[in-house]
């Protein structure tokens, strides 16, 4: 055990661990898809698409960023049109569950607005729109501002204190490569 690590004062004994992706969509004019999420986690949020790792299966990152992009949208992507820009480790998020999240980004336009599905309800933004929305906190504080950042290049490793008791924290483990001009 690491004596450096101590549990979440809010989230008395261990937490699941689950593995996921993120995936940032967009349309041929650059606007962004989100999905306004019914179920937890961030549940009534906008979110980019994504969802949990099939580990049973041994599923990679990218593999499951291609099974989420085409159950959710329909979309029909490739490896290579792919970016891994981000991988952030969250702990104690919401309370519940320690994350270790891989960000992607998707190079292969959509050409329509994905019709609703159980998970939720889809829109187009632009990035000044995204700023207007009902996001969960810590896509807010660290996940939009590393995209806004390494999504056209780079790569960026960070992990992120989500007790709930307190403010999220987030800690810089690597930077690479080229870092794209902010918005």
């Amino acid at each position: 055990m690491n004596p450096n690590l101590t549990p979440p004062a809010s989230c008395p004994g261990a937490l699941p661990f689950k593995i996921s992706v993120l995936v940032f969509l967009h349309d041929e004019r650059g606007r962004h898809l989100l999905i306004r999420r019914r179920k937890a986690p961030n549940r009534d949020c906008w979110s980019p698409i994504g969802g949990k790792l099939e580990m049973a299966l041994g599923e990679s990152p990218f593999e499951c960023a291609i099974r989420e992009t085409a159950e959710e949208t329909g979309h029909s992507i490739a490896a290579a049109d792919l970016h891994l820009f981000g991988m952030v480790s969250e702990r104690a998020y919401e309370g519940g569950t320690h994350w270790l999240m891989f960000l992607f980004e998707c190079r292969k336009p959509l050409t329509a607005l994905p019709p609703e599905i159980e998970e939720g309800v889809f829109g187009f933004f632009d990035r000044a729109e995204i700023e207007k929305l009902h996001l969960p906190p810590t896509d807010t504080m660290l996940v939009w501002p590393v995209h806004d950042r390494f999504h056209a290049g780079g790569f960026q490793v960070y992990r992120a204190d989500c007790d709930p008791s307190r403010p999220p924290k987030m800690t810089v483990e690597e930077t690479m490569g080229q870092i794209a001009a902010t918005p």
